[in-house]
Parts: structure tokens; sequence; C-alpha cells
């Protein structure tokens, strides 16, 4: 005899009905967590990205910001001295390095953007100016340059000082007076259009801009007028 009241079972359209729902929440919940998690993983990319890029330029910074006007060559036929060569591609100079980086003292320290296989790339490297053979920069067991950036789309360094009648020039991509100091240093780089780094133009004042052996260009120690900063 069956008691009135009683509770019966759930019908398989119910069960059927029940386990749908259960597996579309499942796979919603899954989806969320997904993309949280590229959420995530995007941003910190993209942390990582300006990271890199800060990290670069605050190193350029300090390095051409701390440039000194000291002979690294001098060319025995013409007698001619280089304090600072720089183009398009390369440039070089004497600085002091950080001590955890290398040993003390001024070194004569040379950016270089090269072709790389995902584009361009930006390298470091430097030499004590102590005992350096312009002709031999480096010794047979030297360690590799520094790579401090790649898959650069474009990149061009540029320079800017005052002319012999102290007018601000505009920037040029070629150092022509090796002798002296160029009043700025300018490097523009852009990256493909999907890469994640931004690089903001950078240009660097160095401290003893044009410094060099002509008295007749002391006037490019004078500092900017307001007008010429821009």
């Amino acid at each position: 005899m069956i008691l009135a009241g009683a509770a019966r079972g759930f019908t398989l359209l119910e069960m059927l009905l029940a386990t749908g729902l259960l597996a579309l929440a499942l796979v919603l919940a899954y989806g969320a967590l997904r993309t949280a998690a590229a959420g995530a993983r995007s941003g910190e990319a993209l942390i990582e990205a300006t990271d890199e890029v800060r990290l670069v330029q605050e190193f350029l910074r300090r390095q051409l910001s701390h440039a000194m006007p000291l002979v690294y060559e001098t060319l025995e036929d013409s007698g001619q001295i280089k304090r600072f060569e720089g183009d398009d591609r390369t440039l070089r100079f004497v600085a002091p390095m950080p001590g955890y980086l290398s040993r003390g003292g001024p070194h004569v320290q040379w950016l270089e953007l090269v072709d790389g296989r995902d584009g361009l790339e930006l390298h470091f490297d430097h030499a004590q100016l102590n005992g350096f053979d312009p002709q031999q920069p480096k010794s047979e067991d030297a360690r590799e340059p520094v790579r401090l950036m790649e898959g650069i789309s474009e990149a061009r360094f540029e320079y800017r000082s005052f002319d012999d009648t102290g007018q601000l020039e505009d920037w040029t991509d070629a150092w022509e007076t090796p002798d002296a100091m160029p009043l700025m240093v300018r490097l523009s780089l852009r990256f493909d259009d999907g890469d994640r780094r931004r690089w903001s133009l950078l240009e660097i004042p160095l401290r003893t801009a044009g410094t060099t052996s002509a008295p007749s260009r002391a006037r490019r120690l004078q500092p900017l007028r307001p007008e010429e900063r821009q």
C-alpha cells in the first residue's frame, strides 16, 4: 500500500535539464576564469614591456648625460683627436661605468643598432679608457655586447649642438666634429604596431656639451635660451 503524499522521484527529463544547466554553469565559470587569467597575463606582459623600455631609457640617459670630454683616440696622420663619434646607427663616447657593472674609472662606451633576426637590435659595449686601442677595442676573449633591446622596427641616433655663431642647429644623424661634444643626443625608435612596448622620444642633454679644443667654440657651453628649448 502506497502512503498518500509520499515524495516521487525525478523524471528523466528533469534529470537531463538539471544536468544541462549544471554543464552550462560550469562552461560559463570556466570561460570567466579563462578571461580573467588572460587579462592578468596581458596586464603582466604590458607591465614587463613598459619596465623594459623604462630601464633601457634610464640606463641610456644616465650614461650619455655623464659623457666626459676625454680623448680616446688620436689620429697619427692628421693629429685629430676624438672625444665623441656618432652617426645614425652607432655612437662612441667616454663616461664612467656604474661600479656594479665594471671596474671604476672612465670607460669608452659605444651603442650600436644592428640587424637581428626579428628586426633591429640595440647593443651596448664598453672598455676601459686606460689602454684602449681603437683598432682592437676588445680582446679575443672579451664578452659579447649587451643586447639592450630587440625586435625594433625602425631606429636612428641624432645629434644637436650650437653653430659657430651660437645659434642652435637642427638635428642631424651624423656628428662631424669628433673633437667636440654635442649638446644633445636623441634616439628615435619604433616597434611594430602589434608590439606592447611604447617608446617615447628620448632626448638626452650632455653635461659637457660643446667641449672642444677650439677656443672659438666656447660659447657652446652657454645654456639654451627659453625660446630655444622648444
